[in-house]
C-alpha cells in the first residue's frame, strides 16, 4: 500500500505482550505505547531507526526489534521496540499525552524555558559526569543542543503553546 499524498504525521506503535512485560499491568498508560513525530522530524538526518547497537543487533532491553531516536526531544519520544510504523494525516494520539496532556504536549522538545508543571526543565545534570547525582546542574540547551540543525522545524511556532 503506498502512502497517501495528505500525509502529514507518523505513528509509532511498539510491542505490548503481557507475558515478557509485566509492566504492561500497570494502569499509568494505555498500551500499546504510541509515539508521533510530524512528517518533516520524522524525515530529518538526526531521526534515526535503531536496530543495533555498538555493531550488535539491539537488545531487548534497549528496544529490540526496532527504536526510535529523536536526540532533541524529550527520551520518552523515542520509542522503542516498534512493531508498527504508520503514515497518517491526523496528529497521533500518543501514550503520555493521552495519560497526562497538561504534563506532556505533542511536540516535546527539550526547551529549557518551559517547565514541566511539578519541576523546572530549565537545568540538568548530565549522566556520566564526574559527581554522578551530585554532579554540578548545567543550563539545559535548545532542542538538548541541536538548535541550529533542528530549530528551523519550528520557526514561527509558540513553542510554549506547542511543547
Amino acid at each position: 500500500m503506498q502512502p497517501l499524498g495528505s500525509a502529514r504525521y507518523v505513528e509509532f506503535v511498539t510491542l505490548a505482550d503481557p507475558q515478557t512485560m509485566p509492566g504492561l499491568r500497570s494502569n499509568v498508560l494505555d498500551w500499546p505505547y504510541v509515539e508521533g513525530l510530524r512528517l518533516d522530524e520524522a524525515m530529518h538526518p538526526l531521526t534515526l531507526l535503531a536496530f543495533g547497537m555498538y555493531g550488535e543487533v539491539m537488545p531487548n532491553q534497549n528496544g529490540a526489534p526496532l527504536r526510535l531516536v529523536v536526540p532533541w526531544k524529550y527520551g520518552f519520544k523515542s520509542g522503542k521496540s516498534l512493531v508498527k510504523i504508520r503514515l497518517t494525516d491526523k496528529e497521533p494520539r500518543t501514550a503520555w499525552n493521552l495519560a497526562a496532556p497538561q504534563e506532556y504536549g505533542f511536540y516535546s522538545n527539550v526547551n529549557p524555558d518551559v517547565s514541566h508543571p511539578r519541576w523546572s526543565q530549565a537545568t540538568e545534570r548530565r549522566i556520566g559526569e564526574e559527581g554522578g547525582l551530585l554532579a554540578r546542574r548545567r543550563k539545559t540547551l535548545m532542542f538538548n543542543g541541536y538548535e541550529p540543525q533542528v530549530g528551523q522545524l519550528y520557526a514561527g511556532m509558540d513553542l510554549r503553546k506547542f511543547f
